[in-house]
């Protein structure tokens, strides 16, 4: 809510309500301002040392003898000031054009016949020093002058940024304040989460009507815990509830609190709350919890309570302790790692609500396109459906990056609006890297064709495998060509089948180069160590080992595997061996669908998912819409 008579804004610190919020305000022009302060305080010292300082006037520097000793027998020197060895003075008539000179008296010179010398002549001789005493408040200010100035404008500075001083300034709130009307972020700018979004309706609820709850004696949750994988939504989501019930939410980075002076952290904490209690109902965003919300040490070391991180971490606890709920002030707190945070801020009371943001599914998918394509020109040919079937486990920062990237590439190549090759290619170069470009003999095209061909029929001809998108023999990244298969719908199980038929995908591309060269190469060393894992995966982790049965062997039953590593191994390579044995027949069955296959590549070097299948002669499954998943049932 913006204030009255004010356009609304992104605010820094503070409400417009408080009056020291007012004075730390910047006034306008203060830099041109300073600049001329300094200028002027430079221009003053200049000229104090120019009235105060005494002159040097410019001596003609002779020789004693003879250029000296001529003048005075001349009678053309008037006065002379002498200095220990040095003599300076005045000629009557001006000497080459100077009416001032100084020379050295050697000291091998007799000086009682100088003095009889200059008597004769009548030349005044004066015993003063060269330079006069400079009084006392010229050489304090010439002295200390320009050190005063200095610290008289870093004194401004420091006053002028902060009313109480830089010390002052530590310890207050760092966070950023935001309810601006216009650029408001509501729950139609989230989509994909409906679970999450679902969970944080009666948060709005209660901040637009608390009246309703405190009659039937129901509190809100302090606080609310938002956990999930990066990029998921988790500060879109706080943003959301803060838009919806319209209050104002304070955001700062956990990381912020602290630093290198013990109490600062904690300082800014009651800064932070009391500003939001003066402001309420509002919200209070931390992102990053785990930056100061880790487990504590219960050693008696150095670690063992009196550090900046844990008393930062013992203020939050104190301030969601110490405030009442009707107030509505709502603590919202963001993390990847739920997991290692302390159990005193997950016990009831604290943070009592903990929502995870799960990534999205298609639907979901499909939903976030929407919102991010909004502002988007698209193309007729733009299948948002396919676009979110090819991006299984993209989040929603993946997926804005995403449709960036192709309006990037369209702009590139001067389209006037985004086509679906242009996020078909976007999601290449997301996934599989940039394309190099790599001069290849037509020999290696040819075998590269063959591999890749290899995977797409595999992939096409095994029951259960991930339907091919696209494959291309351009290289990116390490790989020399791309074979680009992923699912219609989220996959959250997988059958033993559909394990063996990755494997057989993984092992299509060596398959071919067998059959067809009757040698193998380097290239298959990506798609080895992917089958590895999965076979390995099978026996030691899923239980679908006839010889092994389902036991867990992994990592965390370390004895375990060193007891039946023989029978891990065999029962691994015995996997393998009758996956690429199946392969190589199914590839040797279909050779002429191979080389049709290979042939396109050799031509196109990149074929989408429809001229694939065309090749081959076989249609595309239709994609299924996903069933709601069934309610959840108590198993005995």
């Amino acid at each position: 809510m913006a204030e009255e008579g004010k356009p609304p804004g992104w605010r820094v610190e503070g409400s417009p309500r408080t009056p020291r919020n007012g004075a730390n305000k910047r006034p306008p022009g203060l830099g041109r301002r300073l600049l001329v302060f300094v200028g002027i305080l430079l221009a003053l010292n200049w000229l104090t040392v120019i009235l105060f300082a005494p002159g040097h006037k410019e001596r003609l520097q002779v020789p004693y003898s003879p250029t000296f000793l001529a003048q005075v027998q001349a009678g053309n020197v008037k006065s002379i000031s002498s200095k220990g060895e040095t003599l300076q003075g005045d000629f009557a008539k001006a000497y080459k054009g100077k009416t001032t000179f100084g020379t050295e008296v050697p000291t091998f010179a007799n000086t009682d016949q100088l003095s009889k010398l200059l008597q004769q002549h009548n030349v005044e001789i004066n015993a003063k020093p060269i330079t006069q005493d400079r009084p006392l408040l010229v050489t304090i200010l010439l002295s200390f002058g320009p050190t005063l100035l200095f610290v008289g404008l870093l004194i401004m500075l420091l006053r002028r940024a902060q009313p109480g001083g830089m010390l002052a300034s530590l310890g207050r709130s760092r966070a950023r304040r935001s309810e601006d009307a216009e650029h408001r972020v509501t729950f139609a700018d989230v989509a994909g989460i409906d679970e999450a979004e679902d969970e944080l309706i009666e948060i709005v609820d209660f901040l637009k009507h608390p009246d309703k709850y405190a009659r039937l004696g129901a509190k809100i949750p302090r606080g609310v815990l938002l956990s999930g994988q990066p990029g998921t939504g988790k500060t879109l989501l706080a943003r959301a509830v803060a838009g919806e019930a319209g209050v104002p939410f304070f955001s700062i980075s956990a990381s912020e609190f602290v630093e290198v002076i013990v109490g600062v952290g904690a300082s800014r904490v009651r800064d932070l709350f009391k500003e939001a209690k003066e402001n309420a109902p509002a919200i209070v965003f931390i992102d990053e919890l785990d930056a100061i919300g880790r487990a504590r040490s219960t050693s008696s070391g150095i670690q063992g309570g009196h550090d900046e991180r844990e008393q930062t971490l013992n203020q939050i606890l104190t301030e969601m302790d110490g405030f009442d709920p009707a107030i509505g002030v709502i603590v919202m707190a963001a993390t990847n790692r739920p997991e290692i945070l302390d159990p005193a801020l997950l016990r009831p009371g604290r943070f009592d609500r903990r929502i995870p943001v799960l990534p999205p599914d298609r639907h979901g998918r499909r939903q976030i396109l929407d919102v991010h394509t909004r502002s988007v020109p698209l193309g007729d040919d733009v299948d948002l459906d396919r676009i979110a079937s090819s991006t299984p486990g993209m989040v929603g920062a993946d997926i804005a990056n995403l449709v960036n990237e192709a309006a990037l590439l369209a702009a590139k190549r001067g389209h006037d609006k985004v086509h679906q090759e242009d996020f078909t290619d976007a999601i290449e170069k997301i996934v599989l890297g940039t394309a190099r470009k790599v001069v290849m003999s037509a020999a290696d095209r040819e075998r590269t064709a063959y591999h890749e061909a290899g995977h797409a029929l595999v992939g096409i001809l095994s029951e259960g495998a991930d339907p091919v998108r696209k494959v291309s023999i351009i290289p990116r990244g390490q790989a020399l060509g791309v074979t680009l298969s992923t699912p219609d719908a989220d996959r959250y199980n997988y059958s033993r089948e559909e394990l063996i038929a990755r494997i057989k995908v993984a092992l299509g591309g060596r398959a071919a180069e067998l059959i067809v060269y009757g040698d193998v190469t380097t290239g298959a060393e990506s798609d080895i160590r992917q089958l590895t894992m999965i076979a390995r995966g099978m026996v030691t982790r899923w239980g679908m080992s006839p010889e092994l049965g389902p036991i867990f062997l992994d990592s965390d039953n370390p004895y375990g595997i060193e007891q039946r590593a023989e029978s891990v191994e065999a029962e691994v390579r015995r996997i393998v061996e009758s996956a690429e044995q199946e392969t190589v027949a199914l590839l040797a069955e279909n050779r002429g669908k191979l080389d049709a296959l290979v042939a396109r590549l050799l031509e196109k070097e990149t074929i989408d998912q429809d001229e694939v299948y065309e090749v081959v002669g076989i249609e595309p499954e239709p994609v299924v819409d996903e069933e709601p998943a069934p309610a959840p049932t108590a198993a005995a």
